[in-house]
């Protein structure tokens, strides 16, 4: 019997599915394992082109539960195609097999994704674009939209075909020696030195005090003090306040409460 064998065309059908549909049809009990069941569908109708049980116990042995970050996770895709593709061709890869590959690995690729694509390359494309936008330029939405688009296709298209070319040998190269947590932990960093880049240019609190010295020009505490000595730093003492009542476990609820308070008073009075 001649080995089957996938076509390049056949793995970026299969990716299509899952990009337009991973997240068109979650329930309650298997999450995205439909989208993933029919991201499969190529691949199966490949593999067992003449043969429509094995096309369907195939897709039955991927209804089982699946929940990962979309993006990132289409490298999970890319070995199970591979694993797929060596089944069909007589090794004996079990159903426990697949399931372990999805149960273990949709975890900590989700932490990735989730960090790397919502934590790190959405609030720096907000933060060049609200920029734009802010100039009363059109651009900056269009741009975010293409550019969001661009980088969240090339990721995902990288990942799944990097899956399928690695195979479960990727298994190994993700889990091996901690790589992942330290992947999770640089992302989250990364992010954290993003949003805390955000703080000065998205909270445009000032101090509202000037003092009349007898020139010409009124002396400001912020124009004339506090940004020549360190500019920003009234946001930044807010967000630095905020964190610390988080940690004291403040919810979030009486922190907005308290801050519209706090607006709303230092705003009559002049403060800021």
């Amino acid at each position: 019997m001649p080995d089957k064998k996938l076509k390049k065309i056949d793995i970026i059908k299969s990716w299509l599915n899952w990009f337009m549909f991973a997240q068109s049809n979650y329930n309650y009990e298997r999450l995205q394992a439909t989208a993933f069941a029919h991201s499969m569908l190529p691949i199966m109708k490949k593999l067992y082109s003449n043969d429509k049980k094995e096309q369907k116990d195939g897709i039955q042995r991927h209804l089982s539960f699946f929940n990962t970050e979309p993006i990132c996770g289409s490298v999970i895709h890319g070995i199970t195609i591979a694993m797929e593709e060596e089944k069909a061709n007589g090794k004996p890869i079990s159903q426990q097999a697949f399931d372990g590959i999805k149960t273990g690995l949709m975890g900590p690729v989700a932490g990735i994704g989730d960090t790397l694509t919502q934590g790190v390359i959405t609030p720096i494309m907000l933060a060049i674009c609200i920029g734009i936008t802010n100039n009363n330029n059109i651009a900056g939405p269009i741009i975010f939209v293409l550019a969001q688009f661009a980088i969240m296709t090339s990721i995902s298209f990288s990942m799944w075909m990097n899956g399928y070319s690695l195979g479960r040998k990727a298994v190994e190269q993700i889990m091996s020696g901690g790589k992942i947590n330290k992947v999770i932990e640089a992302a989250s960093i990364l992010g954290t030195m993003v949003m805390g880049g955000l703080v000065g240019r998205f909270i445009p609190l000032e101090c509202a005090i000037t003092f009349d010295l007898g020139g010409q020009n009124p002396f400001s505490i912020q124009a004339d003090l506090l940004d020549k000595l360190f500019p920003g730093l009234i946001p930044l003492v807010l967000t630095l306040s905020v964190l610390y009542l988080v940690k004291k476990g403040v919810s979030p609820i009486k922190l907005m409460a308290i801050l519209i308070i706090l607006g709303a008073f230092t705003g009559l009075i002049g403060l800021f």
